[in-house]
């Protein structure tokens, strides 16, 4: 029985055409910058999002605690939501390494955070306070798209505030399928942006932070002082390539068996929540390591949450999702 893995797009396999190129890709050191193939992969994403750099880390967490090292200050602030990755979900590194100070605020139903609430959280400037350096988005954030405008009215906002704004972009490409625009129509808006290549685009490992050359220059150092100096990583970068050239249109398919999987649970009687890209989330309460369970014994791995997130990928296909809703409709029947 070939397994179904919806606990997240970080799972999948590199493909065979991602493979070849890994297995062909020039090396070099990385950290003497003699990498041709990180140095191709730094220059193309910068060059594409509408960035003077880019530095290649091997995590999107790493990539995220660069840039706000790199924009903050021993003892400064960053604004950020309360479900977010970088505040939530990355260890606490921030505040444990760089001793930056987050300000979590609650995210709204679109995933956004209401920038009069931003406004009221800036400190003032009196040496009581830490001092309000960045504002740090997400897209997507629990698989919902920011709003161009939204964005837009970010930019404007952190400009007014003397802030600069970081976007936590592991999921940038979902978001600029789903709004049918180029990915650099989103970055424009921001002063450093996060790309992860090993979630929906397929690559196994590596994430992009990219921004101006004064960014990326201190993020270097600090990629060195944290670890995240690589050797020859020419393979991996390979991977990330291979994967902005074919694997980004093709995420619409995960956006639309995501839909219809969303769509027929909800004819099946499970509450589920508007689907927008690769994400389900279905309510699930007390029935959740029940769930997890009868799933497993059907070859579909699941995580055990109340509030259940599926994730389609590269390694589902539309006849496996058919399968995942027979086993719900089936569990519901016992």
């Amino acid at each position: 029985m070939s397994v179904i893995d919806l606990r997240s797009d970080t799972v999948t396999q590199p493909t065979a055409g991602m493979r070849d190129a890994m297995a062909s890709a020039p090396s070099g050191d990385d950290v003497y910058g003699e990498d041709p193939s990180v140095n191709h992969l730094e220059a193309e994403l910068a060059k594409r999002l509408g960035f003077a750099a880019a530095l290649f880390v091997p995590t999107g967490t790493m990539s995220n605690l660069l840039a706000l090292m790199a924009h903050c200050e021993r003892g400064e602030e960053y604004i950020v939501g309360q479900q977010a990755h970088t505040y939530k979900y990355e260890g606490g590194g921030a505040a444990v390494l760089g001793s930056i100070q987050p300000q979590p605020l609650e995210v709204q139903a679109d995933g956004s955070l209401d920038l009069a609430q931003v406004a009221e959280a800036i400190k003032p400037d009196d040496f009581h306070f830490a001092r309000t350096r960045l504002l740090t988005l997400e897209n997507t954030m629990q698989g919902k798209v920011l709003p161009m405008s939204y964005l837009a009215a970010a930019r404007v906002f952190t400009r007014e505030h003397g802030l600069a704004l970081h976007l936590d972009g592991a999921r940038l490409y979902n978001a600029a399928v789903k709004l049918g625009v180029d990915a650099r129509e989103i970055a424009q808006h921001f002063d450093s942006v996060s790309v992860c290549l090993s979630k929906g685009l397929g690559a196994p490992v590596g994430s992009v932070l990219c921004g101006s050359s004064a960014l990326i220059a201190k993020a270097r150092r600090l990629r060195k002082m944290v670890g995240g100096g690589m050797r020859q990583a020419g393979s991996l970068a390979a991977a990330g390539l291979y994967a902005l050239d074919h694997q980004v249109a093709r995420l619409a398919e995960d956006h639309a068996n995501a839909q219809w999987l969303g769509d027929e649970l909800r004819k099946a009687g499970y509450s589920v929540e508007p689907v927008q890209t690769n994400m389900v989330y279905v309510q699930i309460g007390e029935q959740a390591q029940a769930l997890k369970a009868f799933a497993e014994a059907r070859g579909i791995k699941l995580s055990a949450a109340a509030r259940l997130r599926m994730v389609a990928h590269l390694d589902v296909s539309r006849a496996q999702i058919e399968q995942v809703l027979a086993t719900f409709v089936e569990f519901s029947r016992k």
